[in-house]
């Protein structure tokens, strides 16, 4: 997802061919390592297709993904419980506590996902 979303960056800014090297430096700007194969299968998969092809064939891939995981919905409940909190007045260490914890956890389930975020977008 991450080489997608690269791509598209460099297409918005007016490059109409973006290069391995073009999404590289991108990538790079925000600490990310390149895999020149990924980025290669990307500009391959997206060739002389206009962006907005490309996200209504992601929309339509997407959209077959289930709208729910545990870590969407226990995200959201913290959030939710904070929303509640505040609105009350009832701002408490407690409603404090339960977030930082949450985040954390969120944190970890993006590290395990991997590279492959693309949902098949390009294979």
């Amino acid at each position: 997802m991450r080489y997608a979303a690269a791509y598209v960056l460099a297409t918005l800014a007016g490059n109409t061919n973006p290069d391995v090297s073009t999404i590289s430096k991108i990538l790079g700007s925000v600490g990310i390592d390149c895999d020149n194969a990924k980025a290669q299968k990307v500009i391959d998969a997206c060739k002389r297709k206009n962006i907005d092809q490309i996200i209504e064939e992601g929309t339509k891939k997407l959209s077959s993904l289930p709208t729910a995981s545990v870590g969407i919905a226990s995200t959201s409940g913290a959030a939710a419980a904070a929303t509640t909190t505040a609105a009350t007045g009832n701002a408490g260490k407690g409603a404090a506590k339960e977030e930082p914890k949450k985040e954390e956890k969120k944190k970890e389930e993006s590290d395990e996902e991997g590279d492959d975020m693309g949902f098949g977008l390009f294979d």
